[in-house]
């Protein structure tokens, strides 16, 4: 399923790295950053997430909130945490549930070779629970300046 601009954003509850839920529908009246990423302490899910928790406090400032979200476990990401001081929010989907509901959990290929993983991936969603804007097969380098500008020119 395509998600597009527009779109009412899908629901989920995922637990974060203190294995408390956090639900979509909770965070209404603010904005949400959901980024996607393959796996925690590889090079450039690192570069990602301390790219968004350098840029954590503008964020806040134009009342946005930056959820990343894998199929890694919620030890993983307390280690991904500590090891880099990262701030933002990870969540865990090892059911893989949110990544198909929003088209991040799709066939890859390397060396020749096809399989299922994690198309790194950023939507923006509303205060209202819209998309209002979407990046498919991101690369990391300049993107978190590509959301903030983004958040920064919706408000």
């Amino acid at each position: 399923m395509a998600l597009s601009e527009g779109d009412e954003a899908p629901e989920f509850c995922l637990k974060d790295s203190n294995g408390k839920d956090v639900c979509l529908k909770d965070l209404r009246g603010k904005w949400v950053v959901l980024y996607f990423y393959p796996k925690d302490n590889t090079p450039g899910c690192t570069k990602e997430a301390i790219g968004f928790t350098e840029s954590l406090e503008e964020f806040k400032g134009m009342n946005a909130m930056i959820l990343g979200v894998s199929p890694d476990s919620e030890q993983s990401h307390i280690k991904f945490i500590d090891k880099h001081g990262l701030k933002v929010t990870l969540l865990s989907d090892p059911e893989r549930g949110v990544l198909q509901a929003y088209g991040a959990w799709r066939e890859k290929s390397m060396y020749g070779k096809t399989f299922l993983g994690v198309i790194r991936s950023t939507f923006v969603i509303s205060p209202d629970g819209k998309i209002v804007r979407t990046w498919d097969k991101v690369k990391v380098k300049g993107h978190v300046d590509d959301v903030l500008n983004c958040v920064l020119n919706q408000q």
